[in-house]
C-alpha cells in the first residue's frame, strides 16, 4: 500500500530508523506513540456526510399488512383497502392492501388543493373558465354550481372542493393555477413524485372515473399528511359549511352556502368514541366505490386513517368508525 499526503515525507525519515509494519496503518503507532494518520482521517474522512433529514424519517412506513386488535375480516371484507397512521408517532397501526392499485374518486382533490396552495395566494380572485362550467357536468357529479365568468377567492373555490366536492370547482382551480387540466395533472403528478407516492398518476383535477388515474391507500397517506401541514387546509376540513358571495359575469353578486359531503359533519353516521374527528374527504364512483381520508385527534394526537372501496356508504362509516375506534391506547 503506497501512502500519500502531508505524512509521506515523514514515514520516509522514519523507515530510515525503524522497523516499518506493512500499510500505511502501521504508521500511527511509530511516530511519537500517536495515531497520525488515524487522527487524521478521523477529523477529515470518518464523519457523516449527509446532514441533512432522510425523507422517510418522520412518515409512517410498513411493507406489509399489519394486524389491529379490534378490526375482524368483517370489515376488511367489506371494502379494498385501509389504513391507520400515527402521525406523531410515525408509525402504521393498521394496514390492509394499502399499496393496491385504487381509483381515487374524489379523494383525487386533496392533491388538486395541495398543488393550489402550494402554487397560488388564496387570495387571488379567480374567473371560473368555461370548460369549468357547471353545464359541463352530469347529473350526477357533485358540483358547486359554478358558471363561466364567475368571480371569487382561490380560498372559496378550495372550500367547494374541500367540503362540497365540487368537479366544476377543482377544473376552475386547474384552469387558474396552470392553465388547462392536462398541464395541472402534470403538476399534480410531479408533486406526487416529490412525496414518493410512487403507486398513483393522475389525468385530472377532480378525480372522475379515467383507467389511468389511480392511487394507492397509502399514496393518499403521503399526500394527505403533507396537506396537513398547512393550517389553512385543516381550517378548509374543519369547517361545518362555507359561505361564498359571487360575483357573476353581469356584476350580479349571489350568496351561495356550500355544505360538507362526510357524513361525520352532516350527522348521518355516528361519530366514533373517544375521538374528535377534525375532517377529510369522501369520493365515490362506481369503479372507486366508496371512499374517506379522515384526519381524528385522540388526546390531542393526530391521525390519518383511509377506507378505500367500500361497498356501500353505510359500510364506509361502519368500516371507518371500526378503524379509528380501534386506535390503540
Amino acid at each position: 500500500m503506497r501512502c500519500i499526503g502531508r505524512y509521506s515525507k515523514m514515514i520516509a525519515m522514519l523507515s530510515l530508523t525503524t522497523v516499518v509494519a506493512t500499510g500505511c496503518s502501521g504508521v500511527g503507532t511509530i511516530f511519537g506513540g500517536k495515531g497520525v494518520v488515524a487522527e487524521y482521517e478521523t477529523e477529515n474522512y470518518n464523519k457523516n456526510v449527509y446532514k441533512g433529514k432522510l425523507f422517510a424519517s418522520d412518515l409512517c412506513v410498513a411493507s406489509d399488512d399489519v394486524d389491529l386488535k379490534g378490526i375482524t375480516k368483517t370489515e376488511t371484507g367489506t371494502l379494498h383497502s385501509a389504513a391507520l397512521f400515527d402521525v406523531d408517532n410515525g408509525k402504521v397501526d393498521f394496514s390492509y392492501q394499502m399499496f393496491d392499485k385504487v381509483y381515487p374518486a374524489s379523494t383525487t382533490k386533496i392533491m388538486t388543493a395541495l398543488v393550489a396552495m402550494e402554487n397560488a395566494d388564496l387570495s387571488d380572485v379567480v374567473t371560473v373558465s368555461q370548460d369549468a362550467d357547471v353545464s359541463n357536468f352530469a347529473a350526477d357529479e357533485a358540483t358547486c354550481g359554478i358558471k363561466a365568468g364567475d368571480q371569487m377567492k382561490l380560498s372559496d373555490l378550495l372550500y367547494g372542493l374541500l367540503l362540497h366536492s365540487g368537479n366544476d370547482n377543482a377544473v376552475a382551480i386547474a384552469d387558474y393555477i396552470a392553465g388547462s387540466e392536462e398541464a395541472f395533472a402534470d403538476m399534480m403528478n410531479k408533486e406526487a413524485k416529490k412525496l414518493m407516492a410512487t403507486g398513483t398518476h393522475f389525468v385530472n383535477s377532480n378525480g372522475l372515473h379515467n383507467d389511468n388515474h389511480y392511487t394507492t391507500a397509502y399514496d393518499l397517506y403521503l399526500i394527505f399528511n403533507e396537506c396537513i401541514k398547512h393550517d389553512d387546509f385543516v381550517k378548509i376540513i374543519r369547517a361545518k359549511s362555507h359561505t361564498v358571495n359571487i360575483k357573476g359575469s353581469d356584476g350580479t353578486v349571489r350568496s351561495v352556502t356550500w355544505e360538507p359531503t362526510n357524513f361525520y359533519a352532516t350527522g348521518e353516521a355516528a361519530k366514533p368514541d373517544n375521538v374528535t374527528v377534525i375532517g377529510g374527504k369522501t369520493g365515490t364512483t362506481d369503479l372507486a366505490g366508496n371512499c374517506l381520508i379522515l384526519l381524528t385527534e385522540e388526546d390531542d394526537h393526530p391521525y390519518i386513517s383511509i377506507v378505500m372501496n367500500a361497498d356501500t356508504k353505510s359500510l364506509l362509516y361502519k368500516d371507518m368508525t371500526a378503524i379509528v375506534e380501534a386506535i390503540p391506547e
